[in-house]
Protein backbone atom coordinates (compact mmCIF):
# COMPACT_ATOMS: atom_id res chain seq x y z
CA UNK A 1 0.00 0.00 0.00
CA UNK A 2 1.80 3.09 -1.28
CA UNK A 3 1.43 6.12 0.95
CA UNK A 4 1.01 8.44 -2.03
CA UNK A 5 -2.07 6.46 -3.06
CA UNK A 6 -3.84 7.05 0.27
CA UNK A 7 -6.34 9.89 -0.13
CA UNK A 8 -8.33 11.73 2.52
CA UNK A 9 -11.66 13.44 1.80
CA UNK A 10 -13.35 15.74 4.32
CA UNK A 11 -16.92 16.96 3.88
CA UNK A 12 -17.30 19.83 6.34
CA UNK A 13 -21.06 20.31 6.48
CA UNK A 14 -23.42 22.47 8.49
CA UNK A 15 -24.67 19.63 10.69
CA UNK A 16 -21.94 16.99 10.48
CA UNK A 17 -18.36 16.38 9.35
CA UNK A 18 -17.63 13.24 7.33
CA UNK A 19 -14.04 12.11 6.77
CA UNK A 20 -13.14 9.13 4.59
CA UNK A 21 -9.64 7.68 4.13
CA UNK A 22 -9.15 5.29 1.22
CA UNK A 23 -6.45 3.44 -0.67
CA UNK A 24 -6.82 4.44 -4.33
CA UNK A 25 -4.17 2.03 -5.69
CA UNK A 26 -6.69 -0.22 -7.44
CA UNK A 27 -9.54 0.67 -9.76
CA UNK A 28 -12.06 0.07 -6.98
CA UNK A 29 -11.14 2.23 -3.95
CA UNK A 30 -10.63 0.49 -0.61
CA UNK A 31 -12.15 2.41 2.30
CA UNK A 32 -9.75 2.24 5.24
CA UNK A 33 -11.29 4.59 7.77
CA UNK A 34 -14.43 6.67 8.36
CA UNK A 35 -15.01 9.44 10.87
CA UNK A 36 -18.32 11.22 11.50
CA UNK A 37 -18.83 13.97 14.07
CA UNK A 38 -21.42 16.67 14.72
CA UNK A 39 -20.42 19.89 13.05
CA UNK A 40 -20.07 23.26 14.70
CA UNK A 41 -18.95 26.69 13.67
CA UNK A 42 -20.76 26.64 10.31
CA UNK A 43 -23.90 28.38 9.13
CA UNK A 44 -25.46 27.51 5.77
CA UNK A 45 -22.31 25.74 4.70
CA UNK A 46 -20.01 28.66 5.54
CA UNK A 47 -17.45 28.76 8.36
CA UNK A 48 -18.44 31.44 10.87
CA UNK A 49 -16.27 30.25 13.77
CA UNK A 50 -12.87 28.92 12.70
CA UNK A 51 -11.93 27.51 16.11
CA UNK A 52 -15.17 25.52 16.49
CA UNK A 53 -15.17 24.33 12.88
CA UNK A 54 -11.54 23.21 13.17
CA UNK A 55 -12.35 21.32 16.36
CA UNK A 56 -15.13 19.40 14.59
CA UNK A 57 -12.93 18.75 11.55
CA UNK A 58 -10.13 17.48 13.77
CA UNK A 59 -12.43 15.16 15.72
CA UNK A 60 -13.78 13.61 12.52
CA UNK A 61 -10.29 13.22 11.08
CA UNK A 62 -8.94 11.56 14.24
CA UNK A 63 -11.72 8.97 14.19
CA UNK A 64 -10.95 8.09 10.58
CA UNK A 65 -7.22 7.96 11.35
CA UNK A 66 -7.77 5.68 14.33
CA UNK A 67 -9.86 3.28 12.27
CA UNK A 68 -7.46 3.23 9.33
CA UNK A 69 -4.17 3.30 11.22
CA UNK A 70 -3.05 6.05 8.85
CA UNK A 71 -1.79 9.48 9.90
CA UNK A 72 -3.17 12.06 7.48
CA UNK A 73 -0.86 14.86 6.38
CA UNK A 74 -3.18 16.40 3.80
CA UNK A 75 -6.76 16.19 2.52
CA UNK A 76 -9.22 17.22 -0.13
CA UNK A 77 -11.99 19.32 1.41
CA UNK A 78 -15.45 20.02 0.06
CA UNK A 79 -16.69 23.59 -0.18
CA UNK A 80 -20.28 24.82 -0.44
CA UNK A 81 -22.39 27.72 0.75
CA UNK A 82 -24.52 30.46 -0.80
CA UNK A 83 -21.46 32.37 -2.05
CA UNK A 84 -20.66 29.78 -4.72
CA UNK A 85 -21.17 31.01 -8.29
CA UNK A 86 -21.23 29.39 -11.72
CA UNK A 87 -20.76 30.92 -15.15
CA UNK A 88 -19.87 29.71 -18.62
CA UNK A 89 -16.88 31.08 -20.49
CA UNK A 90 -15.12 30.76 -23.84
CA UNK A 91 -11.44 30.60 -24.75
CA UNK A 92 -9.68 30.63 -28.12
CA UNK A 93 -6.02 30.27 -29.19
CA UNK A 94 -4.04 29.73 -32.38
CA UNK A 95 -2.07 26.48 -32.70
CA UNK A 96 1.67 27.15 -32.47
CA UNK A 97 3.11 23.81 -33.58
CA UNK A 98 4.70 23.86 -37.07
CA UNK A 99 2.66 20.85 -38.23
CA UNK A 100 -0.50 22.25 -36.59
CA UNK A 101 -0.80 19.35 -34.15
CA UNK A 102 -2.56 20.31 -30.92
CA UNK A 103 -0.45 19.75 -27.81
CA UNK A 104 -1.29 19.67 -24.11
CA UNK A 105 0.29 23.14 -23.88
CA UNK A 106 -2.28 24.42 -26.38
CA UNK A 107 -5.07 22.93 -24.27
CA UNK A 108 -3.67 24.58 -21.17
CA UNK A 109 -3.42 27.93 -22.95
CA UNK A 110 -7.01 27.83 -24.18
CA UNK A 111 -8.30 26.92 -20.72
CA UNK A 112 -6.26 29.77 -19.27
CA UNK A 113 -7.98 32.00 -21.82
CA UNK A 114 -11.39 30.88 -20.57
CA UNK A 115 -10.35 31.90 -17.05
CA UNK A 116 -10.11 35.56 -18.06
CA UNK A 117 -13.46 36.79 -16.77
CA UNK A 118 -14.64 39.73 -14.69
CA UNK A 119 -14.92 38.74 -11.04
CA UNK A 120 -16.08 40.70 -8.00
CA UNK A 121 -13.16 41.48 -5.68
CA UNK A 122 -14.47 39.04 -3.07
CA UNK A 123 -14.64 36.03 -5.43
CA UNK A 124 -11.99 33.51 -6.57
CA UNK A 125 -12.05 30.88 -9.30
CA UNK A 126 -12.46 27.44 -7.76
CA UNK A 127 -12.76 25.25 -10.88
CA UNK A 128 -12.40 25.67 -14.63
CA UNK A 129 -14.25 22.71 -16.15
CA UNK A 130 -14.04 22.24 -19.93
CA UNK A 131 -17.42 21.32 -21.37
CA UNK A 132 -16.05 20.59 -24.83
CA UNK A 133 -13.43 21.78 -27.29
CA UNK A 134 -13.78 23.17 -30.81
CA UNK A 135 -11.11 22.59 -33.48
CA UNK A 136 -11.43 24.79 -36.59
CA UNK A 137 -15.19 25.06 -36.06
CA UNK A 138 -15.75 21.35 -35.34
CA UNK A 139 -17.31 21.16 -31.88
CA UNK A 140 -18.15 18.44 -29.39
CA UNK A 141 -14.52 17.33 -29.04
CA UNK A 142 -13.49 16.00 -25.63
CA UNK A 143 -9.77 15.31 -26.11
CA UNK A 144 -8.17 17.49 -28.78
CA UNK A 145 -4.52 16.61 -28.08
CA UNK A 146 -2.94 15.10 -31.20
CA UNK A 147 -5.55 16.49 -33.59
CA UNK A 148 -4.53 18.77 -36.44
CA UNK A 149 -5.93 22.28 -36.61
CA UNK A 150 -5.21 25.98 -36.78
CA UNK A 151 -7.55 27.21 -34.05
CA UNK A 152 -8.55 25.69 -30.73
CA UNK A 153 -11.53 26.85 -28.67
CA UNK A 154 -13.05 25.70 -25.42
CA UNK A 155 -16.45 26.08 -23.81
CA UNK A 156 -15.93 25.90 -20.06
CA UNK A 157 -17.89 26.22 -16.86
CA UNK A 158 -16.25 28.30 -14.16
CA UNK A 159 -17.15 27.74 -10.52
CA UNK A 160 -16.29 30.60 -8.18
CA UNK A 161 -16.28 30.86 -4.41
CA UNK A 162 -16.08 33.56 -1.79
CA UNK A 163 -12.50 34.50 -0.96
CA UNK A 164 -13.51 34.73 2.69
CA UNK A 165 -15.00 31.22 2.66
CA UNK A 166 -11.86 29.82 1.06
CA UNK A 167 -9.64 31.67 3.51
CA UNK A 168 -11.54 30.33 6.52
CA UNK A 169 -11.39 26.75 5.26
CA UNK A 170 -7.64 27.13 4.85
CA UNK A 171 -7.46 28.41 8.43
CA UNK A 172 -9.43 25.38 9.64
CA UNK A 173 -7.08 22.96 7.91
CA UNK A 174 -4.09 24.83 9.28
CA UNK A 175 -5.50 24.63 12.82
CA UNK A 176 -6.03 20.88 12.43
CA UNK A 177 -2.46 20.49 11.18
CA UNK A 178 -3.09 19.24 7.65
CA UNK A 179 -2.32 20.64 4.23
CA UNK A 180 -5.01 21.16 1.61
CA UNK A 181 -4.59 19.05 -1.51
CA UNK A 182 -7.55 20.85 -3.06
CA UNK A 183 -10.92 22.49 -2.45
CA UNK A 184 -13.77 20.92 -4.39
CA UNK A 185 -17.32 22.17 -4.90
CA UNK A 186 -19.58 19.69 -3.08
CA UNK A 187 -21.97 18.62 -5.89
CA UNK A 188 -19.05 18.25 -8.28
CA UNK A 189 -17.52 15.73 -5.89
CA UNK A 190 -20.88 14.05 -5.20
CA UNK A 191 -21.42 13.62 -8.94
CA UNK A 192 -18.24 11.56 -9.10
CA UNK A 193 -19.71 9.16 -6.54
CA UNK A 194 -23.34 8.81 -7.62
CA UNK A 195 -23.57 9.30 -11.40
CA UNK A 196 -23.10 6.60 -14.02
CA UNK A 197 -21.07 7.36 -17.14
CA UNK A 198 -24.28 7.35 -19.20
CA UNK A 199 -25.97 9.85 -16.88
CA UNK A 200 -22.98 12.18 -16.98
CA UNK A 201 -22.88 12.01 -20.76
CA UNK A 202 -26.59 12.31 -21.56
CA UNK A 203 -27.37 14.96 -18.96
CA UNK A 204 -28.36 14.67 -15.30
CA UNK A 205 -28.70 16.93 -12.29
CA UNK A 206 -27.26 16.13 -8.87
CA UNK A 207 -29.12 17.77 -5.98
CA UNK A 208 -27.26 17.54 -2.67
CA UNK A 209 -29.62 18.30 0.22
CA UNK A 210 -27.39 19.08 3.17
CA UNK A 211 -28.13 20.44 6.59
CA UNK A 212 -27.82 24.14 5.78
CA UNK A 213 -27.84 24.33 1.99
CA UNK A 214 -29.10 22.56 -1.10
CA UNK A 215 -26.49 22.41 -3.84
CA UNK A 216 -27.26 21.48 -7.44
CA UNK A 217 -25.10 20.80 -10.48
CA UNK A 218 -26.10 19.86 -14.03
CA UNK A 219 -23.79 17.42 -15.80
CA UNK A 220 -23.73 17.01 -19.59
CA UNK A 221 -21.18 15.41 -21.91
CA UNK A 222 -19.36 14.29 -18.77
CA UNK A 223 -18.80 17.86 -17.54
CA UNK A 224 -20.62 20.40 -15.39
CA UNK A 225 -22.57 23.01 -17.34
CA UNK A 226 -24.19 24.88 -14.44
CA UNK A 227 -24.31 24.87 -10.65
CA UNK A 228 -26.15 26.74 -7.92
CA UNK A 229 -26.48 26.82 -4.14
CA UNK A 230 -29.65 27.56 -2.18
CA UNK A 231 -29.61 28.55 1.51
CA UNK A 232 -32.15 25.89 2.50
CA UNK A 233 -31.60 22.34 3.71
CA UNK A 234 -32.48 19.76 6.32
CA UNK A 235 -32.26 22.26 9.17
CA UNK A 236 -35.03 24.29 7.58
CA UNK A 237 -37.26 21.21 7.49
CA UNK A 238 -36.57 20.75 11.20
CA UNK A 239 -37.33 24.42 11.86
CA UNK A 240 -40.68 24.07 10.08
CA UNK A 241 -41.52 20.99 12.15
CA UNK A 242 -40.52 22.70 15.40
CA UNK A 243 -42.66 25.73 14.59
CA UNK A 244 -45.64 23.80 13.23
CA UNK A 245 -45.74 21.22 16.02
CA UNK A 246 -44.52 23.52 18.82
CA UNK A 247 -41.83 21.02 19.67
CA UNK A 248 -38.18 21.23 20.63
CA UNK A 249 -35.50 21.03 17.98
CA UNK A 250 -33.98 17.75 19.29
CA UNK A 251 -37.47 16.23 19.35
CA UNK A 252 -38.27 17.12 15.74
CA UNK A 253 -34.83 15.94 14.58
CA UNK A 254 -35.63 12.50 15.96
CA UNK A 255 -39.17 12.73 14.58
CA UNK A 256 -37.84 13.56 11.11
CA UNK A 257 -35.49 10.58 11.15
CA UNK A 258 -37.94 8.03 12.58
CA UNK A 259 -41.26 9.14 11.11
CA UNK A 260 -40.51 11.71 8.42
CA UNK A 261 -41.75 11.33 4.84
CA UNK A 262 -43.39 13.22 2.02
CA UNK A 263 -47.14 13.03 1.47
CA UNK A 264 -46.67 10.28 -1.11
CA UNK A 265 -45.19 8.03 1.59
CA UNK A 266 -47.42 9.19 4.44
CA UNK A 267 -49.09 6.72 6.78
CA UNK A 268 -52.87 6.27 6.63
CA UNK A 269 -55.09 8.85 8.32
CA UNK A 270 -55.30 8.26 12.05
CA UNK A 271 -51.75 6.91 12.43
CA UNK A 272 -50.20 9.00 15.21
CA UNK A 273 -46.68 9.48 16.53
CA UNK A 274 -45.59 10.89 19.92
CA UNK A 275 -43.92 14.30 19.94
CA UNK A 276 -42.52 16.04 23.05
CA UNK A 277 -43.76 19.61 23.07
CA UNK A 278 -43.38 22.86 24.95
CA UNK A 279 -45.61 23.20 28.01
CA UNK A 280 -46.72 19.55 28.06
CA UNK A 281 -44.90 17.12 30.32
CA UNK A 282 -46.63 14.17 28.68
CA UNK A 283 -46.04 15.40 25.13
CA UNK A 284 -48.58 15.10 22.35
CA UNK A 285 -49.76 12.71 19.67
CA UNK A 286 -49.56 14.02 16.12
CA UNK A 287 -50.80 12.39 12.94
CA UNK A 288 -47.87 11.24 10.84
CA UNK A 289 -49.62 12.72 7.82
CA UNK A 290 -49.32 16.16 9.44
CA UNK A 291 -45.57 15.62 9.74
CA UNK A 292 -45.46 14.53 6.11
CA UNK A 293 -47.37 17.60 4.95
CA UNK A 294 -44.87 19.94 6.64
CA UNK A 295 -41.88 18.10 5.18
CA UNK A 296 -43.50 17.85 1.75
CA UNK A 297 -44.15 21.59 1.59
CA UNK A 298 -40.54 22.53 2.40
CA UNK A 299 -39.01 19.93 0.07
CA UNK A 300 -41.32 20.91 -2.79
CA UNK A 301 -40.43 24.57 -2.31
CA UNK A 302 -36.72 23.71 -2.35
CA UNK A 303 -37.05 21.72 -5.56
CA UNK A 304 -39.06 24.53 -7.14
CA UNK A 305 -36.33 27.03 -6.22
CA UNK A 306 -33.72 24.80 -7.88
CA UNK A 307 -35.91 24.55 -10.96
CA UNK A 308 -36.30 28.34 -11.06
CA UNK A 309 -32.53 28.81 -10.81
CA UNK A 310 -31.94 26.39 -13.67
CA UNK A 311 -34.66 28.00 -15.76
CA UNK A 312 -33.17 31.48 -15.29
CA UNK A 313 -29.77 30.17 -16.36
CA UNK A 314 -31.25 28.45 -19.42
CA UNK A 315 -30.68 24.87 -18.27
CA UNK A 316 -34.13 23.75 -17.19
CA UNK A 317 -34.45 20.87 -19.68
CA UNK A 318 -30.81 19.78 -19.76
CA UNK A 319 -31.12 16.67 -17.57
CA UNK A 320 -32.92 13.99 -19.64
CA UNK A 321 -31.24 11.24 -17.59
CA UNK A 322 -33.04 12.60 -14.56
CA UNK A 323 -32.48 13.90 -11.06
CA UNK A 324 -30.13 12.21 -8.60
CA UNK A 325 -30.76 13.17 -4.98
CA UNK A 326 -28.00 12.87 -2.44
CA UNK A 327 -27.03 14.24 0.96
CA UNK A 328 -28.43 13.33 4.36
CA UNK A 329 -31.89 14.89 3.91
CA UNK A 330 -32.36 13.19 0.54
CA UNK A 331 -33.05 10.00 2.49
CA UNK A 332 -36.49 11.21 3.57
CA UNK A 333 -38.94 8.59 2.22
CA UNK A 334 -40.76 9.91 -0.83
CA UNK A 335 -38.18 12.57 -1.75
CA UNK A 336 -37.36 11.04 -5.17
CA UNK A 337 -41.05 10.78 -6.07
CA UNK A 338 -41.59 14.43 -5.10
CA UNK A 339 -38.59 15.50 -7.19
CA UNK A 340 -39.98 13.63 -10.19
CA UNK A 341 -43.28 15.44 -9.75
CA UNK A 342 -41.69 18.90 -9.53
CA UNK A 343 -39.10 18.50 -12.29
CA UNK A 344 -41.10 16.27 -14.61
CA UNK A 345 -38.09 13.96 -14.91
CA UNK A 346 -37.08 10.58 -13.50
CA UNK A 347 -35.50 10.77 -10.07
CA UNK A 348 -33.58 8.41 -7.84
CA UNK A 349 -31.55 8.36 -4.64
CA UNK A 350 -27.79 8.41 -5.18
CA UNK A 351 -25.20 6.79 -2.92
CA UNK A 352 -21.55 5.74 -3.38
CA UNK A 353 -21.07 2.34 -5.03
CA UNK A 354 -18.17 0.16 -6.24
CA UNK A 355 -16.10 0.34 -3.07
CA UNK A 356 -14.06 -2.20 -1.13
CA UNK A 357 -12.98 -2.37 2.50
CA UNK A 358 -15.33 -0.57 4.88
CA UNK A 359 -17.75 0.02 2.02
CA UNK A 360 -20.91 -0.54 4.04
CA UNK A 361 -19.96 2.34 6.34
CA UNK A 362 -20.18 4.87 3.51
CA UNK A 363 -22.82 3.38 1.23
CA UNK A 364 -25.27 6.15 2.05
CA UNK A 365 -26.25 9.46 0.40
CA UNK A 366 -24.77 11.22 3.44
CA UNK A 367 -21.28 10.16 2.29
CA UNK A 368 -21.58 11.04 -1.40
CA UNK A 369 -19.46 14.18 -1.14
CA UNK A 370 -16.71 12.72 1.06
CA UNK A 371 -16.36 9.63 -1.16
CA UNK A 372 -16.65 11.81 -4.26
CA UNK A 373 -13.68 13.85 -3.06
CA UNK A 374 -11.56 10.70 -3.25
CA UNK A 375 -12.71 9.97 -6.79
CA UNK A 376 -12.15 13.59 -7.81
CA UNK A 377 -8.62 13.36 -6.41
CA UNK A 378 -7.84 10.26 -8.43
CA UNK A 379 -9.17 11.82 -11.61
CA UNK A 380 -7.02 14.88 -11.09
CA UNK A 381 -3.86 13.02 -10.14
CA UNK A 382 -4.06 10.08 -12.52
CA UNK A 383 -6.85 10.04 -15.07
CA UNK A 384 -7.27 13.67 -16.11
CA UNK A 385 -6.53 14.15 -19.79
CA UNK A 386 -6.51 17.90 -19.68
CA UNK A 387 -5.32 20.45 -17.11
CA UNK A 388 -7.79 22.38 -15.00
CA UNK A 389 -6.28 25.76 -15.73
CA UNK A 390 -4.98 26.31 -12.22
CA UNK A 391 -8.39 26.42 -10.54
CA UNK A 392 -8.51 26.28 -6.76
CA UNK A 393 -9.57 22.64 -6.88
CA UNK A 394 -6.40 21.89 -8.83
CA UNK A 395 -3.92 19.42 -7.40
CA UNK A 396 -0.23 20.19 -7.13
CA UNK A 397 2.09 23.16 -7.28
CA UNK A 398 -0.41 25.61 -8.80
CA UNK A 399 -2.81 25.12 -5.89
CA UNK A 400 -0.04 25.30 -3.30
CA UNK A 401 1.30 28.49 -4.87
CA UNK A 402 -2.19 30.00 -4.68
CA UNK A 403 -2.45 29.10 -1.00
CA UNK A 404 0.63 31.19 -0.33
CA UNK A 405 -1.41 34.28 -1.25
CA UNK A 406 -3.13 33.86 2.11
CA UNK A 407 0.03 33.18 4.09
CA UNK A 408 2.72 35.76 3.30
Amino acid sequence: MARDQIVVGIDLGTTKVCTVIADMTRKIPEVLGVGVCPSQGLRRGVVVDVESAAEAMGASLRRAEQQSGYKAMSAFVGIAGPYIGSTNSHGIVAIRHPDNLISSDDVERVIDGARIIQLPPDQEILHVIPRHFVVDGMDGIKHPVGMAGHRLEVEANIVTASTTSIHNLIRCADAVGIQLDGLVFGPLAAGQAVLSDDERELGAMVIDIGGGTTDAAVFHRSGVIHACVLPAGGQHISNDLAFGLRATFPAVEELKIRHGSTIAQARPDGYTVPVPSFGRDEGQLVEQRTVAEIIDARLAETFELVQTQMERAGFRDCYPAGIILTGGSAQIPGAPELASEVFGAPSRLGAPQNLRGLADAVRSPAFSTSVGLLLWAREQMVSSRYPRGGGRGHVGSAFKAWLRNFFP
